[in-house]
Parts: C-alpha cells; structure tokens; sequence
C-alpha cells in the first residue's frame, strides 16, 4: 500500500539490516522516492539461542517480513537474499535485486592469523554448515563449534578471552605498581627516621598506561567484549566479507579473505533483494534499483539450489558470475564432515541462464550430489531438525 507517495519497506531491527536496508532507501532517494522504513522483530531474532539450520524452512528472518507486505501493511521487504527460501508465496515477487556486495567469506582472528597458520587443532565458530564442511575438508584438525549473533555479537566473543586475560594482567601490574610506590613512600621515611632502608626488587612497570587509562582507549565494540561472558574461547571465525563490511565493524579486525574458489559462497550471498506483490509498485522498484548483473548471478544460484533441493540441511556452495556472453557457476556439495565431496564448474550461456542452470543441476545429481544431499537430510531428521528442499540456504539463515 503506498501512503502519500512515500514507500513503506520492512526490514529488520539488527544493526547490520537497518544498515543494509539504509542502501535501499538512499538509492531509492537519490531517484527522489520517498522511503520510511519499518523494522519488525523476526523469529529468527527471537530464537537467539538455537542454531541457524535448526531453525529450518520456516524462513525465520524473513517470513513475518513478507507478511506484512502480504497483508498490504508496507510496500515492500528488504531481505538478506541467502536468507529467503528458494519458494515463495506467490502473490510475491523479487522486485529487485541492488548491485550485490562482496560475495565471499572472510576468517576473523584477534592477531589477523591466516587459515594456514593456525595453531593444530585450533577453535573456529561458524554456525553455517556449508562454512564447518569447507572447513574440516581444508584443515581436518580444526575444532568447529557453534557460533550464532549479530556481527558485533560474534566479534566480542572471539576478542573477549584476549582482552579478559590482558585486563586481568594489567590490573595485577597496577596493583604492583601501587604497592611499590607505597614500599619507596616507606623507605623514603625510614631514611628520614635514621632507619636503613628496606631491601626490595626493582620494579620495572610491563605497561606504560595504567588499567583505567588503556580501557579508556578501547572501541566501544572492546569494550562490550570486555565485560562479555564467554563459553567457548574462539581462535578464529568466519564471517560474510558483505555482512562485515556493511556493519561497519571491519576496521577493527584484521579480516583474511578465503578464496571462493575453495570457500564457495552460500547462494546469494553479499546480495539484498526487495520482495513486493506483483504489481506497478514492484515494477517501480525494479525500473530504478535493479541490477542486471547481480540478478542474472543471483538467479543462476538460487535455480541451482531450488534443482538440487538442499535447503537448510546440506553444505552447499554455489556462486555464479557473469563473463561476458556466459555465467560461471561453480558449486559444492559436501557431508556434514567435509570428508566428501562433489564439485563442479560450467559456463552456461547467458541469454538462457536459468534453463542452463537446472541443466547443470540434474548433471551434479547424477554425479552424485543428490546422495550427499539426501544423506544430509535423513542426519538432519534424526536430529529431530526440521528441513524441506524450500528451506533457506544450506544452513546460512543468518546476516553473516
């Protein structure tokens, strides 16, 4: 429903949306559309306790989004697109598809540590199972443990242990300090009184600021990871490079970029999409935001997904990109485990994107990525996990 001319999209309340919904609003602004944003609180972002994959084909961040365009209360949503479920209600359509961020993943350490260099056996949070599979398979000694929250949520639990152990440290060395300015105070009386003065140690201060000092130089993100509880002490995680960056975090982490080569990116990733009824308003929307590229790349990927029925409960990677008369698709099936694989790459025609797609699709199934995906559904269901070939992407249901 469009209200005075002004167009009502809903996105949701984390930080990271609202940023990537703010890009919405300001190229819609910059072709002089007036734009009000509305948040609503998905379940997604209630359920805060329970793993993404878990969470399974309701579309947990994005159905009461597209509800509330459904029930005509705004014009449109604006979704994450590796977070929508390859079927959609369908009065619905992607309206469009804005010119995609940087689709691949990025590990996150305290000290900028590259995959390689970490230590054997080394801790490494991810809730994706498309990231935990790509792990092992690189480096089987990794320990991958669950890791759910906001961009700023996950990167206060990787630093927390660090600056916890440096706090204390630099509280015992204040302390030392105090108590050896208090010991020269007492010798310095001693020798006034007549009395030798008392023996000690040298001290020598390890930190040139005292505790208050250097927490008062600490970012605000520092900070809030100072006084974090921590469960699981991280020695790397693995981020979405898009969902880093539009958070604006990056700066305070030294972010190693993987390979999208090795680390396939889930279907969609780095892209928004803008969901509305099929209609003027979407055409609209389209006319003025819609890239070509990123949704000629985003349709190859999620055709791909939708043919080989992975849904939430199988790691998959699957990433498309437009070269010249052809898209290059290259795709990922995995176990659970990483420790089997089927992987692929095609050029498929442009001018016949999609048909090629479910093409290249049926191909990857016989070779055997409809058992590895089959396998992965009956783990999921003995888990008691809910699935369904509509389900969001490959365990990705998450801004990052």
């Amino acid at each position: 429903m469009r209200t005075r001319g002004t167009l009502r999209l809903a996105t949701r309340g984390s930080a990271l949306a609202r940023r990537q919904a703010a890009l919405v609003k300001e190229a819609l602004e910059d072709r002089r559309y007036e734009v009000e944003l509305v948040t609503v609180e998905t379940t997604g972002d209630q359920i805060r306790d329970e793993l993404i994959h878990r969470l399974g084909k309701t579309g947990a961040f994005v159905r009461e989004l597209d509800e509330r365009v459904l029930d005509g209360d705004v014009d449109g949503a604006i979704h994450s697109m590796k977070d929508m479920p390859t079927e959609q209600p369908r009065e619905l359509v992607t309206a469009a598809v804005p010119e995609r961020g940087r689709p691949g993943d990025v590990l996150v350490t305290p000290d900028g540590t590259t995959l390689e260099d970490l230590p054997e056996g080394a801790t490494v949070g991810t809730s994706s199972l498309r990231r935990r599979a790509q792990l092992l398979s690189e480096r089987p000694d990794l320990e991958v443990e669950p890791l759910r929250g906001n961009v700023d949520t996950r990167l206060e639990k990787l630093l927390a242990p660090a600056l916890q152990a440096e706090h204390q440290e630099r509280s015992e060395a204040d302390k030392e300090r105090k108590g050896n300015a208090g010991r020269e105070a007492q010798s310095a009386s001693d020798s006034a009184s007549g009395q030798s003065p008392r023996a000690d140690e040298d001290f020598e201060p390890e930190y040139d600021r005292t505790v208050d000092e250097w927490f008062d130089g600490l970012s605000e993100l520092e900070k809030q990871a100072l006084g974090r509880e921590v469960e699981t002490e991280y020695d790397a995680i693995v981020l979405a490079q898009a969902g880093l960056e539009r958070s604006g975090l990056a700066h305070y982490v030294d972010p190693q970029e993987l390979p999208v080569q090795t680390f396939v990116p889930a279907p969609g990733q780095g892209a928004l999409a803008v969901t509305a009824t099929d209609g003027e308003t979407a055409r609209e929307i389209q006319s003025v935001i819609d890239h070509p590229r990123s949704r000629v790349e985003t349709t190859v990927e999620r055709t791909l997904l939708a043919e080989l029925g992975g849904g939430c409960i199988a790691p998959i990677g699957i990433y498309a990109v437009v070269q010249g008369e052809y898209v290059h698709a290259t795709v990922q099936a995995f176990d659970r485990d990483g420790e089997e694989s089927v992987q692929a790459s095609r050029d498929l025609p442009i001018e016949t994107h999609a048909d090629a797609a479910r093409e290249f699709a049926a191909d990857l199934a016989d070779r055997g990525a409809a058992d590895l995906i089959e396998r992965a559904r009956e783990e999921a269901e003995d888990e008691d996990e809910e699935v369904g070939p509509g389900g969001p992407v490959g365990g990705e249901v998450d801004e990052a």
